[in-house]
This record gives C-alpha cells, structure tokens and sequence, in this order.
C-alpha cells in the first residue's frame, strides 16, 4: 500500500503534544491526539506537495513499465472534483489499491462543461485559468476522500478502545498507519498553451501549483485548435513546438517538481495544413525536413505570380501550395512519416512521453510508427486516447472482418458496411471483435508501445447516459419506482458510498470538527433521527 508519508498514528500524536505543550495553559483545552488526527487527514498542505508527491509516482510506474510492458497505467477523463473522487473510491473498492491508476483532465470536458461562456468546441475557446481550478478542485475532492475514510476509521478506533478490545484497536491504528491516499497522478491538458511560449509557460506553472505532476501539450496552432477527431487541424513547426515544451520544464524546475513530466501530442496524422513554414538554417535541419512534407510545385522566375512564396531546396524555386485561408498544405499520405518525425523531435527537445491522435484504434498502425520512433529512441512511451470518437464496434468488426477475409474464410454472412447492427452481437465475428476489444489496452500495450491508456470523456457520455434513463423511468409510468429500483435500490447493494450523500459532502467530518471545538456542547448532525442512518 502507499502512504503519503513515514508518519504514524503514534508518531503524529506525540508531534502534536510537544506543539501544544507549547502553547502553555491557555492551550490546555486542544487535544494533541485531535490535532494528530486532523493533520493526518490533511497530509498534503498545497499542490506543490501533491505534484511533487505523484510525480515520483508516474516516474516510477514509467520505470516498471520499461522493465515489463504489460505493466501499462490507465485513467479516466473527468469534469468534476465528484467525478474525479467518485473514481478513486471505487478504485479502492474494487481492486483494493489505487496503483496504476490515474486522472485525465481532458481540455474537450473544461470547454464543453465548465466554461462560463457556455457549451464551447474543443477549440481552446474556454477561460485558461478554468484547467488549474479544475486541478485544484479535483485534488480537494480526493484530500476529502482521505479525511472521510480516515475519520472512520478514527470512529472505529474510539469504538474498539471503549469497549476495551486493544486487539482490534492494535489493527485499527495499523490500517490507518498504513492508509493508502486517494491522491494519484493527473494528466492535466494545456491544448496547444494557450498563446506563446510565455503564456504556455505562465499556464503551467499556474497548473504546477494546483498539483499536476503531467501536462500534456500539442503540436497544433494555439488560435487555429481544434479537437484530434475533428478536420481542420494546423501544426507549428517544430521550433515553435520546442519552445513551448521547454516553457513547461522551466516551470516545473522554477516549482521545485524536478520530475515533472510533459507528455507530447502530435495531431499530425489528421493534420494537413501549417500556418507557415519553418525556417530553414541549414540544409537536412528540423526546419528543412519540415517543409519537405509540403504539397509544392517547381516554377521559374519566368512563372512566379504577384505575392507568391518561393521556398528553394537544392536548386529547385518552389511554390507550396497556399489555401485562400493563407495556410499551407501538406502532401497527402505523409501523415505517418510526420508523426513519428514529430515524436522523435520532441522527445529530443526534452518530452517524457508521447501521445499520437489516430483516426482508429488499431495495434498495427500504432506500433508500426512506434518501432519507427523506438529506432531512433528506444525508450519512447506513448499516451494513447481511447477515444470515445472512436466507434469501437465498428471499426473492431471491420478489423476482424478484413483479416477473415484475408485469411481466406467465409465472411459471406456479414455487410461490412452495417457491422454495428445489433444482429451481430452473439455472431462469431461480433464475440472475436469484443475479445480484441477487451484486450486492446494490453495488447497495445506490449505491442505497440503505450504506457498510459486513457478514456477522455467517459463520465460525459455516462452522465447523458444514466440521465436519459432516470429521465424517462422517473418521468414516465415508473414514476418515483423509475429512481428506486435502478438507482437508490442498486446503490445500496453495491455499496455505492455516496448512498450516503450527507457523509460525502462531509457532514461526519465537520460532526468530528464539532465535537473538537465544541466538546460536550457539539451540535452534530449525525444523531438519531439523521435519515442516512437508514443506510
């Protein structure tokens, strides 16, 4: 189990007796062991504490990962510090350790749900400061989650001691010696840094502070961004993209979190347009190789029109292809060569990991450009969105489909083109495609490459989800019936904690707070005729 600190039980109260000791007769009221109590439920005083913390955590899952790559961390997309908390809860719960496991602050949730400005496209639209609150807020969530489960466990302590069971007080104060923090790394979005290398640097720093141990930055133009999935994307030049990868180390080292870590997105392979071209110093540089990828034509002086951009190479004039827009475009097919161009780049220019946004969830096509980047730096480690974009039957079917087809066997009884039809759930072709799905994170995983796993907007889809259900149970025939049987009723035979939503809010802490304030004279919430005691 992982503990925030060397700190015990008995450690932390003797600590808290010599501070109030201190204090002299005027003190004499603060019980040291609450005090004690009340500082191991708040092990983390800032975020700095936290990035510091869970950076040491990232960096050493990376390690073990390089030593065995089926050892591939995961994480979910969240909007909400409940979100966020609400998933390490139950991480807990059910696998009994939050190890491996993490948070993705995904910049597509900040503008489509936290903005003031409304429901906004993933086009960097949104307020910056909204990416640090959120990281801020997440982290408070998940500190409070500490202080609930601890401060039962200090209930159950008082209990064991009053009735005289020092065995079961013994393995009570263990488990809190041994408490395992809700507290795990965040993979915090800055888009493509919101401006320049100063404002990226700025944002980070702001990001830093709040607790992130792990910014994600791409390659695209900060005032043309648009999400991965969607068309229209530009890229930067390679230089420009350095730049602001350097702007977030400098603001890790500037904050002390010496092993932060920057995760470098290349949007590359749906990208086909730069807003200018690279500047070239000398030929086969970062630059020159850059604008090779550029849809071009040979002309002479004779043919160069008013305005034209001329760029040489060799002893070549060449025109790129300029849009209306004033943007230029790419060649088509060079998508790939591209990225894994881009990766190689940045992990030179200092990235920890890589991220690829891909049109499709393919094993193939992501460890092809992996062993193309792995050549060049053999220790390279992606990010990899499992995309809800993505239609994962669809394109798991087709997949499917096309090696049976290669293969030689018989695919006579399927379309193709209609494999999302519910009448191939329980066909052969449908059970293979979900099998490659369940196994797609670990297959990917060892073959391909990639460390981290991630789901970007899974509680927005699961929010509309289990909303339109309640919606139409609650609303309809079933009336209140709709929200008892699949929601309050599942609750409790799951031991959702939340059930007891009094206590999530931190109604029980602020009773414990009472009560060391207070003393006798407490009034808490928590007594006999509290309704959550039905639970």
């Amino acid at each position: 189990m992982t503990t925030t600190n060397a700190s015990t039980y008995a450690t932390e109260c003797k600590s808290a007796a010599v501070a109030t000791d201190a204090g002299g007769p005027s003190w004499n009221a603060i019980d040291p062991e609450s005090v004690a109590r009340m500082r191991l439920q708040n092990r983390f005083k800032t975020g700095l504490d936290i990035a510091k913390y869970t950076a040491k955590i990232m960096r050493k899952d990376m390690a073990a990962y390089d030593e065995d790559n089926s050892q591939y961390t995961q994480s979910l997309g969240c909007w909400h510090g409940f979100i966020g908390q609400q998933k390490m809860i139950s991480i807990k719960k059910h696998f009994g350790s939050t190890k491996g496991k993490y948070l993705y602050l995904s910049g597509w949730m900040v503008a489509a749900l936290r903005s003031e400005f409304g429901p906004l496209p993933d086009q960097s639209m949104h307020e910056k400061t909204t990416v640090p609150m959120l990281i801020e807020e997440l982290y408070t969530f998940l500190r409070q989650a500490d202080a609930r489960e601890l401060g039962g466990l200090f209930r159950q302590l008082d209990a064991a001691k009053q009735s005289g069971n020092s065995t079961l007080a013994a393995e009570i104060q263990q488990q809190i010696d041994n408490h395992e923090t809700h507290v795990v790394p965040i993979i915090a979005d800055i888009d493509a840094g919101f401006g320049n290398e100063e404002a990226t640097y700025l944002l980070a720093k702001k990001m830093i502070e709040a607790g992130a141990c792990c910014i994600q930055i791409e390659n695209q133009v900060a005032d043309e961004k648009q999400c991965g999935h969607q068309d229209g994307k530009v890229t930067v030049p390679h230089d420009d993209f350095h730049a602001k990868i350097r702007a977030v180390r400098y603001a890790f080292l500037e904050m002390g979190v010496d092993d932060g870590i920057i995760v470098a997105r290349t949007d590359s392979l749906g990208a086909g347009l730069t807003k200018q071209i690279a500047v070239v110093n000398e030929p086969g540089d970062q630059g020159d190789i850059y604008n090779s990828f550029l849809d071009v034509e040979e002309v002479s002086p004779a043919t160069m029109k008013q305005g034209d951009v001329i760029i040489k190479r060799d002893d070549k004039l060449l025109r790129p292809k300029r849009l209306p827009s004033g943007l230029y475009q790419f060649r088509a097919g060079t998508g790939e060569d591209r990225c894994v161009f881009d990766c190689i780049e940045a992990m030179k220019a200092g990235a920890d990991l890589l991220w690829i946004e891909t049109e499709k969830p393919h094993v193939g096509q992501i460890g092809g450009m992996v062993d193309r980047i792995r050549a060049a730096i053999p220790n390279a480690k992606l990010v990899y969105n499992n995309s809800p974009s993505f239609n994962w039957t669809t394109n798991f079917r087709q997949q499917v489909f096309d090696a049976w087809l290669e293969q030689g066997k018989d695919v006579s009884r399927y379309s193709r083109d209609d494999l999302m039809s519910a009448e191939y759930d329980e066909t052969e072709l449908g059970i293979e495609a979900d099998r490659r799905i369940q196994s797609f994170q670990l297959d990917a995983a060892q073959n391909a490459g990639i460390f981290h796993h991630l789901i970007t907007l899974p509680t927005y889809h699961t929010a509309a989800l289990s909303t339109d259900n309640l919606a139409k149970e609650y609303f309809g025939d079933q009336g209140m019936l709709g929200y008892v049987s699949n929601v309050q009723r599942k609750e409790i035979r799951q031991a959702i904690a939340c059930v007891k939503h009094q206590n999530m809010s931190g109604s029980d802490i602020g009773d414990d707070h009472k009560g060391y304030f207070s003393g006798e004279n407490a009034l808490k919430a928590a007594g006999k005729d509290n309704t959550m005691n039905q639970f």
